[in-house]
């Protein structure tokens, strides 16, 4: 995906997102659910203008961010050679925005008789998974993907630990996927696996780089 067409897209999820939280703002009540703990219950509240506008809001940052970060990033030579994976990231975001938001707003009208968790599930994880296809073809740079000092000090290192990285996420979106049967324990083979695969990229960045033949000083 260019990136005329990611700011197109991104632009038009973001003002449907809030025409409908102007069109429904009345039918919502004075303070909104805003967080759900394990259990599906809230357990978090917040004023009916954040409660509605504050996703599309955070979503107008993100693309701005995420558009301004290769243009200063001192490596954009090499995010361009992956632009194309990075703009579909950011606009699969801006879905996965849209649809957070989107369930939000159905159980502050009422519409509460299912589990917002496992909603968000199948959405977190396809992306996930498309967060794996993405780390799998990016280049060394300073804003996107697995940034340690050693990936950022070697193109070598960035690769391997990126082409592992790249399956591991994947993996742990399969998992998220799989969650839906889990029951109360689905947060718990989300976050493990996601938890357990950044710290281990950590420390395999680090095995890389010692690793590496060093030039005398």
């Amino acid at each position: 995906m260019n990136t005329k067409n990611t700011v197109i897209l991104s632009v038009i999820l973001i003002i449907l997102a809030s025409l409908i939280g102007i069109v429904l703002y009345p039918r919502f009540p004075a303070q909104m659910a805003s967080h759900w703990g394990a259990d599906n219950q809230v357990n978090g509240y917040m004023p009916r203008f954040w409660g509605v506008f504050m996703m599309p809001i955070v979503a107008l940052g993100m693309l701005l961010l995420f558009l301004a970060l290769p243009l200063i990033d001192p490596l954009k030579a090499n995010i361009a050679k992956f632009r194309g994976y990075f703009n579909t990231f950011i606009f699969l975001l801006m879905v996965f925005l849209f649809y957070v938001q989107g369930l939000t707003l159905i159980w502050n009208l009422g519409y509460s008789n299912f589990n917002l968790g496992n909603a968000m599930l199948p959405a977190l994880g396809l992306f996930m998974i498309y967060a794996g296809i993405m780390m799998n073809k990016s280049k060394r740079n300073w804003f996107i993907g697995i940034r340690t000092p050693w990936t950022l000090s070697s193109d070598k290192v960035w690769d391997e630990t990126h082409r592992l990285g790249a399956k591991l996420f994947i993996a742990s979106g399969i998992l998220s996927l799989l969650s839906l049967f889990a029951g109360q324990y689905a947060i718990w083979l989300v976050m493990l696996p996601l938890l357990g695969s950044a710290l281990f990229l950590v420390v395999y960045s680090y095995v890389l780089y010692q690793r590496e033949p060093k030039e005398p000083k």
